[in-house]
């Protein structure tokens, strides 16, 4: 677990064709003040009803936290073990330097970092009947994030709790269950932050989204990078046609497909996109 630093971190920015900028890389300098989040673990064994399981729940709340009034909007993500742990075995997201940088310049916001089950990992993030992995977990764990963990955020935390300042995000298995309670709980997120979803295990989820999503307006932003998979990318651009089809006359549902056409199914990447993905969505 990363601890709060005495460094701060210093980013090379580039800037794409869509003029979102990126973090390459970072550099270490001395201190002028602390802009990283405060890491706060709310349980280690927080109990999840729905599953009958206890898992580690991370907040990351700005650094001034303590010394304001102010209420943030909220960002729900999965495989917490893999977002800013340095010791993880495939490499992380960094997302605490990300916040720090956006700190800087006023752009706050709180991370909720949920732990995945591990072994159980590919049943909790599925909602959908595969026999081959065994009975599919998704939809209880779901209803524990919308049900169970963002009342208790909301209640412990100063949130802006209402749809417009609430994401949900995640990466490969993270991803696809993220688009699951999108699709499902449209009335609590707004704001899908979508990287790799591995829509292989359901490859007919654009037409369960013709057929169930009752969109209303949010942002999504969707992420694939070309070299990660065969049909990845189109599978992923199918599914944005079919999310603007059914949302059209409906909804302003506004999707940002990003496509690296060099990127692979790992956390380097997943680094690199979450700025991006954090500054078109909520900033």
């Amino acid at each position: 677990m990363r601890k709060n630093s005495t460094t701060i971190f210093f980013t090379i920015y580039y800037e794409t064709q869509n003029d979102l900028p990126y973090f390459a890389s970072y550099l270490t300098l001395p201190m002028t003040k602390n802009y990283q989040p405060t890491i706060k673990i709310l349980a280690e064994d927080f109990e999840i009803p729905q599953l009958e399981k206890k898992r580690r729940i991370t907040a990351l709340l700005p650094y001034d936290y303590e010394e304001t009034k102010i209420s943030y909007p909220v960002l729900y993500l999965q495989d917490g073990q893999n977002l800013f742990d340095e010791n993880a075995p495939f490499g992380n997201w960094a997302i605490d330097r990300s916040l720090g940088e956006f700190a800087k310049t006023n752009n706050k916001i709180i991370v909720v970092a949920i732990d995945h089950g591990d072994r159980e990992r590919i049943n909790e993030y599925t909602p959908f009947y595969k026999s081959k992995f065994g009975r599919p977990q998704g939809k209880d764990y779901m209803r524990f994030v919308s049900e169970t963990l963002k009342p208790y955020i909301d209640k412990n935390f100063r949130t802006l709790p209402d749809r417009e300042h609430t994401g949900l995000g995640g990466s490969s298995l993270g991803g696809l269950i993220s688009i699951y309670g999108g699709i499902v709980y449209p009335h609590i997120f707004s704001k899908l932050m979508i990287f790799s979803p591995s829509l292989w295990i359901e490859p007919r989820l654009h037409i369960d989204v013709i057929k169930y999503f009752e969109p209303q307006d949010a942002k999504m932003y969707l992420y694939a990078g070309g070299s990660e998979s065969k049909n990845l990318v189109m599978n992923v651009q199918r599914f944005k046609q079919s999310v603007e089809q059914v949302s059209q006359d409906r909804a302003n549902f506004d999707i940002h497909l990003a496509l690296n056409p060099e990127g692979t199914h790992n956390e380097y990447f997943w680094q690199l996109e979450f700025p991006k993905a954090l500054k078109w969505l909520y900033f």
